[in-house]
């Protein structure tokens, strides 16, 4: 089967959330799940509030991404998880 490049955006709870931890949480919930994290990104999205974008690479035979979703909206200061970008690799 081919692999398939997921974007994920989390959001935090609020503006004190510390982003960096959120995102060694997260690029490790990833790893356990199968994903190779590519990269991560801070988006501005209104009042000092960023969210955090991570692109990784996953097999698709793994199906959905419900689980990895769940696992990381348990997180401590996430608000939120969703997909928003999915596409299947080429190569």
């Amino acid at each position: 089967m081919a692999n398939v490049i997921i974007t994920l955006k989390i959001m935090p709870k609020s503006t004190d959330v510390n982003l960096d931890e959120v995102e060694k949480k997260a690029t490790e919930l990833i790893a356990k799940f199968g994903g190779d994290v590519g990269k991560t990104s801070k988006e501005p999205i209104a009042f000092g509030l960023r969210s955090l974008n991570i692109i990784f690479v996953m097999d698709e035979a793994k199906g959905s991404t419900e689980e990895l979703e769940n696992s990381i909206s348990e997180l401590d200061g996430v608000n939120s998880v969703e997909v928003i970008d999915v596409r299947r690799a080429i190569g």
